[in-house]
């Protein structure tokens, strides 16, 4: 008997969930009764107070004393409707993941998540791809949007806050994921979902250090994003608290399958014999060029990378990395989302989440 109330407590909830979402019931006026709701559901009414009481929680409904139960501020502003905006889906390997859990917990939580083609082999026509998916939110009504700010542009701080503004201009509250959209010293006024960057950092050079590096070589391609530069500062915080000189020629600043950059780099006083790379792409990449210019990965020198994407496993060898927290990050993502949806007056939260170093050959250490 206790496991048939808890099915129909689920169902109405769930129904109850949806009609609201889905804007059955006016803002203005109450909601149907508790009475109204029993005789509707044929259900007790310990299970109708059940239910509002959950519906409360998720701050869809706010009971006034005395009055009755009408929907929340969150509940008035929504369409159901989240959307995704991430242009480095293309690229970026955990966005595969992180993705396809936001769509879940959103699902859990009685919303539809929304995509938007932004898969252009082109920078700038992802752009405008993301501009085009913003406005196209904000002519639905939906009620919150994840936003990966855009990066591996000159400009693209400005390209960001312009897909921003769009939303903006419509009241439609943001939560963004991995990166700010401003510099690694900035902080922008949107709730951000990611990884402790410079700590991560901090892990990964306190690995090689550990493995015998003392000349390691940060390694980015121009115009990164500012969780790159933390990673990198990350780094330089370790090798400093080693007693290692760091200096800026620690840091290059180049695409990595330029075999003149890369071979430059052991022309300088001092060959590094460790490389960490903002992203295991970039790893992927340098690998390649490093193994073109005779430099075999690890005995001439170390290689790692962050995020640890399939390819991390497959490279020969195996790739040291910094694994990303996906789910979590998905799951914390929708929750900022829902709060700020419910209270748009809180201050902007910086959320950043514990990574863990997997270490594999690339830096001497076992599969």
């Amino acid at each position: 008997m206790a496991d048939d109330t808890n099915i129909k407590y689920r169902d109405i909830f769930r129904m109850l969930r949806s009609e609201i979402l889905a804007g059955k019931y006016d803002h203005v006026l109450r909601l149907p009764s508790e009475n109204q709701l029993v005789r509707r559901f044929n259900a007790s009414r310990s299970t109708m107070i059940r239910v509002m009481l959950e519906l409360q929680k998720y701050g869809l409904v706010e009971r006034r004393r005395g009055s009755g139960t009408y929907l929340s501020p969150m509940a008035r502003n929504s369409t159901g409707c989240l959307g995704l905006i991430v242009p480095g889906h293309r690229n970026v390997e955990i966005f595969t993941p992180i993705c396809a859990e936001i769509a879940r917990v959103s699902r859990e939580a009685g919303y539809t998540t929304l995509f938007g083609d932004v898969s252009s082999s082109n920078p700038l026509e992802r752009v405008r791809q993301a501009q085009a998916l913003a406005a196209d939110y904000a002519s639905r009504h939906v009620a919150g949007v994840f936003f990966e700010p855009i990066e591996l542009l000159p400009d693209s701080t400005e390209l960001s806050l312009e897909i921003l503004s769009i939303l903006n201009g419509n009241h439609i509250p943001v939560v963004l994921l991995d990166r700010d959209v401003v510099s690694a010293k900035g902080r922008s006024q949107y709730d951000l979902v990611g990884i402790n960057n410079i700590r991560a950092g901090r892990t990964l050079a306190a690995h090689v250090i550990a493995q015998g590096a003392r000349h390691i070589c940060f390694f980015m391609p121009p115009h990164s994003a500012p969780t790159i530069f933390q990673r990198c500062e990350g780094v330089a915080m370790a090798v400093r608290g080693a007693g290692i000189p760091w200096r800026d020629t620690n840091v290059c600043i180049a695409f990595p399958d330029d075999v003149d950059a890369v071979r430059r780099l052991f022309r300088k006083g001092v060959a590094p014999d460790a490389f960490i790379c903002g992203n295991d792409r970039t790893a992927a990449r340098l690998l390649q060029t490093l193994t073109d210019i005779g430099k075999r990965v690890p005995q001439d020198t170390m290689l790692a990378g962050f995020d640890d994407v399939s390819c991390a496993q497959l490279l020969s060898p195996p790739l040291t990395t910094i694994r990303q927290p996906c789910e979590a990050i998905a799951a914390v993502a929708v929750r900022t989302l829902l709060e700020r949806i419910y209270d748009p007056a809180l201050p902007p939260r910086e959320i950043n989440l514990e990574a863990t170093l997997v270490v594999r050959k690339s830096t001497k250490g076992q599969v």
